[in-house]
């Protein structure tokens, strides 16, 4: 789905020299590269603060400690997205209400969210799914009504664009209390190992997330608060650091692979292609098509025998997913998120695609739609 060795290549030297300073230097934790990709990545976002991690799901449990929410407290997500959005909730022993996606763009409903209020709610995770912004302006405008707190999930659009009604631009991720993203390598943004990073512009919020990932502690060995231990070491953060040079370069080829996928499908009467809202851009984390009378896992086992790579994103809604049964859900509350699960295939996409290769995945696609 990612070609992480063709990339790789291309940053290789820089790669290795980075690496090799920092194991000459022995600045494994916390270490001068952190802090230059911390920065650099503020300046990139233009948020205030950034709060590097040990991961993507640290990053949202750290934001919800850091709001200090109780167990009981109900945090509204999406059923449409990957697990780590609602397993943070229930390891906090918050309640998780779910609520059904737009079928357009496969991004949180705000009038589901607004449906979904109760006098527990303290607040909502909008998923930047698959590479484009949720609805921010409508989701802080319901947010400031009902007193809630807003963390932006975006670990599949770092560099999305989100267009205000204000007339402003921001980065997805920057627009709520808190944003958090996850640096996995095949992120658009991604490290050689596990990585995650937190956002806001909250001075105070700021403080109490880095007393969070830091064992509860703002002077050493002094802990004021519960915490964990979640740091993004200095070899991550130097790979993380030369990558970001280069992230609108990847977000641009990831773009030029899109725009070849959806003039191939264009015609066809079977896949749908995918469709981006007018307020954000998409950075195409995911390139994924939802099907129309087409056998899924015929098409997967074509595919597989041309050597090409496909998934789905994602088979099972989480409001049916084993752990995570609830009686106040049942099959069918959700229509458009079951139907996305039934429907919904990935194909690769990632910064090292030629045309050749882009013509050979759309027409094996094509050549089986078309039988």
């Amino acid at each position: 789905m990612v070609d992480l060795a063709g990339q790789y290549k291309k940053i290789k030297t820089e790669v290795d020299s980075a690496i090799e300073q920092i194991l000459t230097n022995t600045s494994f934790i916390n270490g001068p590269a952190v802090k230059q990709f911390q920065t650099n990545l503020e300046k990139y976002l233009g948020v205030k603060h950034v709060i590097p991690c040990a991961n993507g799901t640290d990053a949202l449990q750290v934001a919800m400690m850091a709001l200090n929410l109780k167990p009981g407290d109900e945090v509204i997500t999406t059923s449409f997205t990957f697990i780590a959005t609602a397993e943070v909730i229930a390891l906090l022993q918050l309640t998780p209400v779910l609520v059904d996606v737009d079928p357009q763009t496969f991004n949180i409903d705000p009038d589901a969210i607004e449906r979904a209020i109760t006098p527990k709610t303290k607040a909502i995770v909008p998923v930047h799914l698959f590479g484009q912004s949720a609805d921010m302006d409508r989701i802080m405008e319901i947010a400031e009504k009902h007193n809630l707190y807003v963390i932006e999930d975006n670990a599949q659009a770092i560099g999305a664009d989100f267009y205000s009604k204000d007339g402003s631009i921001k980065k997805a991720g920057t627009i709520g209390h808190i944003g958090c993203t996850s640096f996995f390598p095949s992120k658009n943004l991604g490290c050689y190992g596990d990585g995650g990073a937190i956002f806001t512009n909250d001075d105070e919020l700021a403080e109490q997330l880095r007393i969070v990932v830091n064992h509860g502690m703002k002077v050493r060995y002094y802990h004021d608060y519960v915490g964990v231990n979640s740091r993004l070491d200095s070899i991550q953060a130097a790979v993380l650091d030369i990558k970001l040079k280069r992230l609108d370069e990847y977000t641009e080829a990831r773009r030029f692979a899109a725009n070849y996928y959806n003039t191939a499908f264009a015609a066809s009467d079977k896949l749908k292609t995918p469709v981006t809202a007018a307020f954000t851009n998409h950075v195409y984390h995911q390139y994924t098509l939802v099907t129309h009378c087409v056998n899924r896992q015929k098409l997967m086992e074509h595919l597989q025998s041309k050597g090409i790579s496909s998934a789905i994103y994602y088979p099972v809604p989480l409001h049916m997913q084993k752990a995570y049964l609830d009686p106040r859900y049942t099959r069918g509350d959700f229509p458009v998120t079951e139907n996305l699960c039934k429907t919904v295939i990935s194909l690769p996409i990632h910064t090292e695609f030629d045309v050749e290769t882009l013509e050979y995945v759309t027409s094996n696609v094509l050549e089986f739609v078309r039988d």
